[in-house]
């Protein structure tokens, strides 16, 4: 009969399911209380129906408390019976649950599992090298999940210690686009190994989620408008630069701001130094004066030693120093000078 028993929850153990460990425990229940009953004594306090329950359970999770227990030798064994179906069904459960890990795991790993994500950033291929850099900028942003969408031909997530989602397969197919949630994506890019598959995958991108402005890099800027073809709203990056892919990703028309800063009658930039008349001057000033008088933004102020990119207004000046300005036209030293001190003097009263 024991030897019956043994193999039977051998049996049971050999069923790989979230199902086994209940089977396991349940038969044990079943087979073990009247095992129990026929070995111990007519008035034992174990067998009664209040009690066995507690005593199967504290005994099956090895605690064993000893305020129940079999006297009879046939007690005993039926004991060491329900410890080892105990132990059965924990190493079941922990052993299935650890393979379940380990599968999951994979899968993210392989780029073969769906992600549960919204409000995200995709980025559409991968480069070795170039996307890390441009992952890494989306990351030290903060405000948004990043999810990295592969080729076939990247067998394994690139970059597992990023703590990203990430997916494989033809970027181009529905199915991978679902699993990477471009359908409840913040903003996607698309930054595939050549500008025909760009088009190809930004066709997909505005099928699946027509919503979206995807920001593309193109090798050919002359190929925007054939990206706009598919949707009026994508906006093209030239692809090398990374930088200003990932600022275009975070804040969207920036890169048209850069492109009217660098054309001639857009937003022009020039240069001026501040004359020596002035002595020492605050970057407030200069940036209060400029805009009062002139209509000019001030981006940046150069002094001997170093670049000053949109530095504190408090911060001083020394004569000699050159300001970097946008402004529909030139402003002389003269002017210059004569908007600091004329600005100067209206503050002061």
């Amino acid at each position: 009969m024991p030897t019956v028993l043994f193999r039977l929850l051998q049996r049971l153990i050999s069923i790989r399911s979230w199902t086994t460990p209940a089977l396991v425990i349940t038969f044990v229940f079943f087979t073990s209380w009247p095992l129990m009953a026929l070995f111990e004594r007519a008035d034992s306090e174990l067998t009664a129906p209040e009690n066995y329950w507690w005593w199967f359970l504290v005994t099956t999770s090895t605690v064993g408390y000893g305020d129940f227990y079999p006297e009879t030798t046939g007690g005993h064994i039926v004991g060491v019976y329900v410890i080892v179906g105990g132990i059965a069904t924990l190493t079941t459960l922990f052993t299935h649950l650890a393979t379940t890990l380990e599968t999951a795991r994979g899968r993210r790993m392989s780029g073969s599992s769906s992600l549960h994500i919204s409000d995200h950033i995709v980025v559409l291929g991968y480069g070795a090298g170039r996307s890390e850099r441009i992952i890494d900028e989306l990351l030290a942003d903060g405000r948004h999940p990043v999810v990295l969408g592969a080729w076939d031909d990247v067998d394994h997530n690139p970059v597992p210690d990023r703590g990203i989602g990430f997916v494989r397969g033809d970027l181009t197919a529905q199915d991978v686009l679902h699993r990477a949630g471009v359908h409840h994506a913040r903003s996607v890019l698309i930054d595939a190994r050549d500008d025909n598959e760009t088009l190809a995958v930004a066709v997909s991108v505005h099928h699946v989620n027509p919503a979206l402005e995807p920001v593309i890099a193109l090798r050919d800027m002359s190929r925007a408008e054939h990206m706009r073809y598919v949707d009026e709203t994508i906006r093209c990056v030239q692809w090398h630069t990374p930088h200003m892919i990932t600022e275009e990703l975070l804040d969207p028309g920036i890169t048209q701001v850069y492109s009217e800063l660098v054309t001639h009658g857009g937003g022009n930039t020039y240069s001026c130094r501040l004359p020596e008349s002035l002595g020492p001057v605050s970057y407030g000033d200069c940036q209060f004066a400029l805009g009062d008088r002139h209509d000019a933004t001030v981006l940046a102020a150069r002094t001997d030693s170093e670049l000053l990119i949109s530095p504190s207004w408090r911060t001083r000046l020394p004569a000699g120093s050159t300001l970097y300005y946008i402004c529909a036209q030139r402003i002389s030293q003269e002017q210059l000078a004569r908007a600091v001190r004329e600005a100067g003097g209206s503050r002061g009263t």
